[in-house]
């Protein structure tokens, strides 16, 4: 056993110093050529390493998908087997949608904390003395409203309808609290009515909304644990064979009852993750 580790070991070093210039080259970018010109001018300072090592996290992180290859490659050379470089051809689009998705939900995060913080900036500048449309350009001039700032504080700065921007605003995903402070911004200028006090409790009620979302988030937070301890019990299975001397990776790609059960348990485990997803997310939209 100890002489088959020692002739594998040289193939797995290699096999994860390729996955891992792989994964480096996929991450650059022109950025590299675009440092190069920097560092043939004279006058251009020299970045710090922690600046490069910062700049190299930042591509990195733009492409954690990769690492997928890596492992796959780790296991295609200890199983003396193509199909984990197939599954990993396969993770790597997923992994991307699910990076992808959860990018999006933390930015329309993000954004709906921003729309609160508008709202109460709004608020203190009215109470300040200021007239709304003043307000909200004080307000709303540190790119608080994103994409729909200029339109929205164009609006305002030349005594455009405030009230339709800020309601074509909130057609953004992240952006809907806009669709109050539209409807108390044209309840205040129809019916004269206090801009102030709607716009304190529509603060009021996304923060509200936001401490709700956190305390379910939180209460979920055992649910996604154990969703992902089920996810990982087939590795600790396959970790604790290969440990006994069993060579599972062996017996699962190369014999006819392995490949079956090998399709039928990724099969089975796809499922088990896709339900149990879907009964953590339906939690979530309660």
């Amino acid at each position: 056993m100890e002489a088959g580790l020692s002739i594998h070991l040289p193939y797995v070093v290699m096999a994860v110093g390729a996955g891992i210039s792989g994964g480096l080259a996929v991450a650059r970018d022109q950025g590299v050529k675009r440092a190069r010109a920097m560092f043939a001018d004279r006058e251009a300072d020299a970045p710090s390493p922690a600046g490069g090592w910062a700049a190299v996290r930042t591509r990195l992180d733009a492409h954690r998908e990769w690492l997928c290859v890596p492992v796959a490659v780790l296991l295609a050379v200890l199983g003396e087997s193509v199909l984990p470089l197939l599954a990993g051809a396969l993770a790597v689009p997923l992994v991307r949608r699910w990076i992808r998705r959860r990018a999006l939900r933390i930015g329309r995060e993000r954004t709906a904390e921003a729309v609160t913080m508008l709202c109460g900036a709004v608020v203190g500048e009215l109470r300040a003395g200021r007239e709304p449309g003043r307000a909200l350009l004080t307000a709303g001039g540190e790119g608080a409203l994103g994409s729909a700032e200029a339109a929205v504080l164009a609006a305002a700065r030349f005594g455009g309808d405030v009230p339709e921007a800020l309601r074509r605003a909130s057609s953004v995903p992240g952006f809907e609290g806009l669709a109050g402070m539209a409807a108390c911004w044209r309840v205040a200028v129809d019916g004269g009515a206090g801009l102030a006090t709607g716009l304190a409790r529509i603060e009021h009620a996304l923060r509200a909304e936001r401490r709700g979302r956190e305390e379910l988030r939180a209460q979920l937070a055992g649910a996604w644990s154990t969703v992902v301890v089920l996810a990982l019990l087939p590795m600790v299975g396959l970790g604790l064979g290969a440990a006994l001397g069993a060579d599972p990776l062996r017996v699962l790609l190369h014999s006819p009852g392995g490949l079956a059960c090998l399709v039928a348990g990724s099969l089975l485990e796809a499922a088990g993750l896709f339900w149990a997803t879907r009964i953590v997310r339906a939690g979530e939209k309660v």
